[in-house]
């Protein structure tokens, strides 16, 4: 039978030190990336990436930067979809910068360009109905395959 020290618990140690570890560093990570930000409807967070600043000073000159902030277009309606949606693509944008996979020139994805598009035809209901109603054919045309740089100025 092996000897211990009286209390010491090996596994528990490691466990706890390895807990700590992790959660240190997720902190350190948050504050490091202004992660707090994001959980704002601030459109300048999403400049903290230098990736982004291109984006966001081409958004500022946009035609919609009176009436509509990042998280109008880029984010699903409802407080749950909204934050998972976010999570995700932080999760995405933190794994590609941190392994350096992340594209020169950004490009939205498929799933955020569905987001985009429901948030076109939300705020443009009635444009897009009556154009829809008068030109049947363009039921299925998405907004951005005519409009890509509404939001942006390139």
């Amino acid at each position: 039978m092996k000897s211990r020290t009286p209390g010491f618990k090996p596994s528990w140690t490691a466990f706890t030190v390895a807990l700590g570890a992790f959660f240190g560093l997720g902190l350190f990570n948050i504050h490091y990336a202004h992660g707090t930000s994001y959980l704002q409807d601030d459109p300048s967070a999403c400049a903290n990436c230098h990736v982004m600043k291109d984006v966001y000073d081409s958004w500022r000159k946009g035609p919609h930067h009176h009436v509509a902030a990042c998280n109008d277009c880029h984010t699903p309606a409802g407080l749950v979809p909204k934050y998972a949606n976010k999570a995700l693509n932080g999760f995405f944008h933190s794994w590609a910068f941190t392994f350096g996979t992340y594209p020169g020139n950004i490009q939205i994805t498929g799933r955020n360009r569905a987001v985009t598009e429901k948030a076109c035809l939300k705020c443009h209901a009635d444009l897009t109905e009556n154009l829809r109603a008068a030109h049947p054919a363009t039921r299925h045309v998405s907004c951005l395959h005519c409009h890509n740089t509404v939001g942006h100025q390139h």
